[in-house]
């Protein structure tokens, strides 16, 4: 009898072993499904995220067209150009952003 009592036994132990291991995987998928988003929490999170984003394209498209509007001197972006070895369009940009003053542009650009 002492062989039927320790498979009794070792099946006792598998079997709590088992509940352990679905108790275990029973605690893993009911986080997952905690973490499953709501389909209207995306849409308005996308949303806001889309007029982030043309919020962020008007205040660029603004911004160039007040840098259009500065007037500069032709000559003062040639001499920055060349003397510090710039792209003229990088020269003219850092001009346009200083208000067409040469010496805070240098002094922009040589920092």
């Amino acid at each position: 009898m002492e062989g039927g009592e320790e498979a009794a036994a070792a099946a006792a132990v598998d079997s709590k072993d088992m509940q352990q291991q679905s108790k275990a995987l029973d605690k893993l998928t009911d986080r997952v499904e905690d973490r499953q988003l709501d389909s209207s929490r995306v849409q308005s999170a996308m949303a806001a995220l889309a007029s982030a984003k043309e919020a962020d394209w008007n205040a660029m498209r603004l911004r160039e067209k007040e840098l259009a509007a500065v007037k500069i001197n032709p000559t003062d972006v040639d001499i920055i150009a060349n003397e510090l070895e710039l792209d003229k369009k990088i020269a003219e940009r850092t001009l346009r952003e200083h208000k067409g003053d040469a010496v805070a542009a240098v002094r922009y650009l040589l920092r």
